[in-house]
């Protein structure tokens, strides 16, 4: 039975997420209560949630994301670090590998935050927790929205606590946000509701990664906070290895591959995987390392954008954020850093209106996320298995940034320049600046130097 629209200066995050946890943190400024549901335990857990199936794998925080933490969150980074997180340069402490050749480093000025998921969400979650308007609620199924009988708008939501004996139950609200990630059923309580699902954008990459953890014999970083051997169609197989917080020897490799070609999880099978990344040092650094543990996979069939900008019709009091609005292919480290700018967005139209216009927010988070989607997408266009239309423009972008990655093997200018990009600090035309295309010209008809060749597989060469 539908609830008769009242006031009840309350809000409702649907998952405790990340995009949920920033969602929450914006709307305690203008609600006396907030309640974030989730079906996992939230509060003091320090390890892995069931509900971040990705969680168990490679995280970063790029510059964009970070800034917007470090300024939401003010000392966050600095409790980070307490914890054992070393932050570093965006480029000059983090080595880059294209097509198996390594980009030039610069320092940008910019940080990278190498870190477990778990670290993560636990240092933000642990700074949410502390506002008076927020509470958990936990170990909960989230089984749909309460509506007017009109449906025109949202006035709570359906929960269940998960012991087996407890009656479903409403939890009135002004204003309800789905942050429950990829699996968001929110296209499905739209149809329930009378309303017409979103158009769904789709790029198939078959991804899987597989991460194990190690003691390494010797340092294998220095200086640096991470190898990064970045998967391109021309050598898709990559890897991401970063020492895990606290120092030490305790290293993380997640390994990724596309298109069906996903990195085993038995152990020989991973090590001859590794063995085969056009970055000998990694596979030189763990082939005679202990394993800490048995390895893992995480698959990640397509990336995916439901238009919600795009309806005409949509019910008042509701909203949707996060994966559930936009789910990027993870090898890009954008997820996070786009919920951080969705959250900012959010602010914004809480302080016009206490209850957003749903089309109005979807609008312009739209626009946050076109720059971000369309570089993925476009770069996961390049490798011949994915499927889609490939028009001119695609074809024109993903030669010239090969070049530009080519060019940067040279020039710390140009990998700097990239690193912009991939952070999310500038946008991708920030590429073609008639300056910078006659340096990546010039740039990439150079040879590699030695230390730039790219290295064959090292099964190869035995």
């Amino acid at each position: 039975m539908a609830m008769p629209e009242r006031h009840v200066d309350r809000a409702v995050v649907l998952g405790g997420s990340l995009a949920g946890l920033l969602a929450a943190n914006v709307l305690a400024e203008f609600y006396p209560e907030v309640l974030v549901v989730d079906r996992d335990q939230l509060a003091g857990v320090a390890g892995y949630r069931r509900g971040v199936p990705h969680g168990r794998h490679a995280h970063g925080l790029v510059a964009r994301g970070h800034q917007i933490l470090e300024e939401t969150f003010p000392g966050l980074t600095a409790d980070m670090e307490a914890d054992g997180i070393r932050p570093g340069d965006f480029s000059a402490n983090i080595r880059w590998h294209f097509n198996g050749m390594r980009l030039r480093p610069g320092k940008t000025g910019l940080l990278s935050v190498p870190c477990t998921r778990p670290v993560i969400e636990r240092h933000v979650r642990e700074r949410v927790e502390k506002i008076p308007a927020v509470r958990f609620l936990e170990g909960y199924d989230i089984l749909g929205l309460e509506a007017t009988a009109d449906a025109g708008r949202v006035v709570g939501a359906r929960v269940q606590r998960r012991d087996g004996g407890s009656a479903p139950e409403v939890l009135a609200a002004d204003l309800v946000i789905d942050t429950t990630g990829r699996g968001s059923r929110t296209p499905t309580w739209l149809a329930e509701l009378g309303y017409a699902p979103p158009a769904e954008d789709r790029v198939k990459v078959d991804l899987a990664y597989t991460t194990r953890h190690f003691r390494v014999p010797s340092d294998p970083f220095g200086d640096d906070i991470a190898i990064i051997a970045a998967a391109t169609p021309s050598h898709p197989r990559g890897a991401f290895f970063y020492r895990l917080p606290g120092g030490g020897d305790r290293v993380e490799l997640s390994l990724t591959g596309v298109l069906g070609d996903h990195p085993p999880s038995d152990p020989e099978g991973f090590m001859e995987f590794t063995r085969s990344l056009p970055v000998p040092e990694i596979y030189e650094s763990v082939r005679d390392a202990e394993p800490l543990d048995d390895a893992v996979t995480f698959r990640f069939p397509a990336s995916v954008r439901r238009r919600y900008e795009r309806l005409t019709r949509f019910p008042e009091g509701f909203l949707v954020m996060g994966d559930a609005v936009c789910s990027f292919n993870p090898v890009y480290a954008q997820g996070m850093t786009v919920s951080a700018l969705e959250s900012v967005t959010l602010r914004e139209h809480l302080g016009e209106n206490r209850v957003p216009r749903p089309l109005e927010f979807f609008r312009k988070i739209s626009g946050q996320i076109d720059s971000p989607w369309e570089f993925a997408a476009t770069a996961d266009l390049g490798y011949p298995g994915v499927e889609g239309h490939r028009t001119a423009k695609v074809r024109m972008i993903n030669s010239y940034v090969g070049l530009v990655q080519r060019a940067a093997v040279h020039d710390a200018g140009l990998t700097n320049a990239l690193i912009r990009v991939a952070g999310l600090m500038d946008e991708p035309t920030s590429l073609l600046h008639p300056a910078t295309m006659l340096r990546v010209l010039r740039r990439s008809r150079r040879r590699p130097g030695p230390s730039a060749t790219p290295a064959a597989p090292v099964a190869a060469r035995d």
